[in-house]
């Protein structure tokens, strides 16, 4: 005889089925047939519209609640392949509102009582944790376009940025965007000032075409801004084809330093027409560009001046004045300083007396000096220069804005040559087996 012959069968599956009876899931349990056997509490109370389920095969039950056929085919397949199924998200509407259940099932066995053979499993209610995580992807995704949103903000404000940075001097530029609104600050400080501007500009301008004058002047601007950037001035203004470069604001390294600087930069400018010269020409320009420059050191008021519209950052003073009157008394492609500019650079500067004047509103006329070189070797031999001069090529940059482009250039020049060559060579070669 056989244990559970001695046992009553509805006490063994009530007892069975004891633990899961106040279980928080609502669990059941079926025979092999499928056929409900038990449910515990909460499965009635999740599934109100379930009336009594004993007896009714599990899957009757799956389709009065509206689950899916193709998960009631998944849960049937996977007990009878697996002895085990998992169906992760159900979702049903329960009384109107929208429910989310995990369906986990598996085959019992027990060699004791056979009636304790068939199928366990429970619903888990995954309704309040799939909304949170729903809301949780809800703000991700709100991060994430609000990230779109600012970085394409960003972008603009960049955009912009370097927009606006064309038109002003990279010291000028930092300091505008250091401070929360422009500095109405002005200061008395010692300045030297640079004027240049191209000999003959106003016939040029004439007898050029518009286009082919933009691309000169351009060219010649952008030329003139990159050296003056090198050697650290504050470029205060284009006016026309005249440029205006003060040392000594917003940043200073020492008047005298200040002073050599500018020498510096002139020198480069002058330098770098010659280089230019041909190009030019090339572009129909007689002659090439032909250049003056005026220097001159002294006390300037420097700072915002303007209308609450409009506003620059300039430099007023008597500088400003004389060396604009140097630049127009300075011979073709020659550098002309005062008095004041000589004092501070003489020892190392190479110059010669050339003349002086008496301007309006300065008691005693003012000296001044052309700039040859400085007197230094070394200094000469480590000034830069954008052009060659070699046994069998020369070579003129006439853009050194983006002077990466200008190499890329000169090795796609050589790759090509190297071809050539090598074509060349097998040419020759293939004419002499013939």
């Amino acid at each position: 005889m056989k244990l559970e012959e001695f046992i009553k069968r509805e006490s063994v599956l009530d007892l069975s089925f004891f633990n899961f009876a106040n279980a928080i899931t609502a669990a059941y349990f079926a025979s092999n047939e499928l056929e409900v056997l038990r449910v515990n509490n909460n499965f009635k109370k999740f599934f109100p519209v379930l009336e009594n389920v004993t007896n009714v095969l599990f899957t009757s039950v799956l389709e009065q609640l509206g689950v899916e056929s193709h998960l009631i085919d998944e849960f049937e397949n996977g007990l009878k392949k697996d002895g085990r199924v998992l169906i992760p998200r159900i979702e049903l509407n329960i009384e109107g509102e929208e429910k989310v259940y995990s369906l986990l099932s598996a085959v019992t066995t027990n060699q004791d009582f056979s009636f304790l053979n068939g199928i366990q499993g429970q619903f888990v209610d995954r309704t309040i944790e799939h909304k949170l995580r729903a809301e949780k992807e809800d703000l991700l995704d709100q991060k994430l376009r609000d990230q779109a949103i600012i970085e394409e903000k960003s972008m603009h404000l960049e955009n912009i940025a370097n927009r606006l940075a064309k038109y002003l001097s990279p010291q000028v530029y930092k300091s505008i965007f250091k401070e929360e609104e422009a500095s109405t600050t002005h200061k008395r400080k010692n300045l030297t000032v640079f004027f240049s501007d191209i000999v003959n500009f106003t016939d040029l301008s004439d007898t050029l075409e518009p286009e082919k004058l933009a691309q000169i002047i351009n060219n010649y601007l952008s030329e003139m801004t990159t050296i003056a950037l090198e050697c650290g001035g504050t470029i205060d203004k284009f006016i026309g084809d005249a440029v205006m470069v003060f040392f000594g604001d917003p940043e200073s390294l020492g008047e005298e330093e200040d002073a050599l600087n500018c020498i510096e930069m002139a020198l480069r400018m002058k330098a770098r027409v010659e280089e230019l010269r041909e190009y030019w020409e090339r572009n129909g320009v007689k002659g090439g560009l032909d250049i003056r420059v005026g220097i001159a050191t002294g006390h300037c008021t420097v700072g915002n001046f303007g209308s609450n519209q409009r506003m620059d950052y300039t430099a007023l003073g008597g500088p400003v004045n004389i060396s604009a009157r140097l630049e127009s008394k300075a011979p073709k492609n020659e550098i002309l300083i005062s008095d004041a500019t000589h004092n501070l650079i003489k020892g190392k500067v190479e110059t010669n007396y050339f003349d002086e004047i008496k301007l309006k509103g300065f008691a005693r006329p003012i000296g001044i000096h052309l700039v040859k070189d400085f007197k230094s070797d070394n200094h000469k031999n480590e000034r830069k220069t954008y052009s060659h001069r070699g046994k069998h090529i020369d070579i003129d940059v006439f853009d050194v804005s983006d002077i990466r482009s200008a190499i890329e250039e000169l090795k796609a020049v050589s790759t090509k040559f190297e071809d050539l060559i090598q074509t060349n060579t097998k040419n020759v070669d293939k004419n002499k087996k013939n």
